[in-house]
C-alpha cells in the first residue's frame, strides 16, 4: 500500500515548479491532493490532469493565501471534496532579489505577505481540521544559511518562516500534529529561470559551493516532503531538513 493512501493533502502554490512536483509526488504515494494556485489556472489544471491520468485524485482550487477568507476557502474546499485533511504543504512563495539600495516598501510587503503571512493564514485555516498524525511541511530555503548578497528581504522571510515553524511545532505537538521545514538549495524551476538565476554567474557560484555538484530538481524536494508527510516520519517534528545537495 502506498505510504499516503487515504490521506488528503493541500499544496499551496502548486501550479508549477517545486509545488507541482510536490503535488505529483504526494498523489503518486496515494494522497488525494488539492492543487492550489493564485493566478495560473492553466498550470494547476495541467498538474491535476497529470495526476488524474496516472490514476490519482486531485482538484485545482484558486486562492490567494494572503487573504484570510481565501485561505479558509481553500481548506474548506479540500474538506468538502475529500472529507478530511491530513497534510498541509505551505509552498507558496515569491522569489525576488534586490540590492539594499533598491529595497522598497512594496518589495518588502509583497514578499512578507506571501512568504510569511500566507503560511500563517493557511495554517490557521487548516489547524482546526487536522487531527492526530497530521503533518505540516513548510518550504523554506537554504538561503538562510548561505547569506546570498541581494537576498536580504527574501532570506528574511525564510528566516521568519523557520522561526514560526519551530513555534508551531511546539504549539501543535500536544495535538500530535507535526510541523517540519524543508529548505531547498538552488532548484531549476520557472521561478529561478524568470529571476535570471539559471545560466548566471550566481548559479555557477552556487553549484560550485554544492558538494553534490549540481542544481536540484523539483523531484529532489518532493521526495523529502512526501517522506515528512507520511507516517514514516512520525517521530520528526520541529526539524529543518536542508534538501540542498549539501550546501550550507
Amino acid at each position: 500500500m502506498s505510504k499516503l493512501q487515504g490521506k488528503v493533502a493541500v499544496v499551496t502554490g502548486a501550479s508549477k515548479g517545486i509545488g507541482a512536483g510536490i503535488a505529483t509526488a504526494l498523489a503518486r504515494d496515494g494522497a488525494a491532493v488539492v492543487v492550489n494556485y493564485a493566478s495560473s489556472r492553466a498550470g494547476a489544471d495541467a498538474v491535476v490532469e497529470a495526476i488524474l491520468s496516472s490514476g490519482g485524485r486531485a482538484i485545482a482550487v484558486q486562492a490567494d493565501v494572503t487573504k484570510i477568507a481565501e485561505a479558509q476557502g481553500l481548506i474548506e474546499a479540500a474538506v468538502k471534496q475529500f472529507g478530511r485533511l491530513d497534510v498541509l504543504v505551505n509552498n507558496s512563495g515569491i522569489y525576488e532579489f534586490a540590492a539594499i539600495e533598491d529595497v522598497t516598501e512594496e518589495h518588502y510587503r509583497r514578499l512578507f505577505d506571501v512568504n510569511v503571512l500566507g503560511v500563517l493564514l493557511a495554517t490557521q485555516a487548516a489547524a482546526k481540521h487536522l487531527g492526530e498524525g497530521a503533518s505540516i511541511v513548510n518550504i523554506s530555503s537554504a538561503i538562510t544559511h548561505v547569506h546570498t548578497p541581494t537576498a536580504a528581504v527574501y532570506a528574511g522571510t525564510k528566516g521568519a518562516l523557520n522561526a514560526i515553524s519551530g513555534v508551531l511545532a511546539n504549539e501543535l505537538a500536544p495535538r500530535r500534529i507535526r510541523v517540519n521545514v524543508v529548505s531547498p538549495g538552488l532548484v531549476i524551476t520557472e521561478g529561478t529561470h524568470n529571476a535570471g538565476v539559471v545560466g548566471s554567474e550566481m548559479e555557477a557560484g552556487i553549484i560550485a559551493q554544492t558538494p553534490l555538484g549540481r542544481a536540484g530538481q523539483p523531484d529532489d524536494i518532493a521526495a523529502v516532503v512526501a517522506f515528512l508527510a507520511s507516517d514514516e516520519a512520525r517521530w520528526l517534528t520541529g526539524e529543518d531538513i536542508a534538501a540542498s545537495g549539501g550546501i550550507r
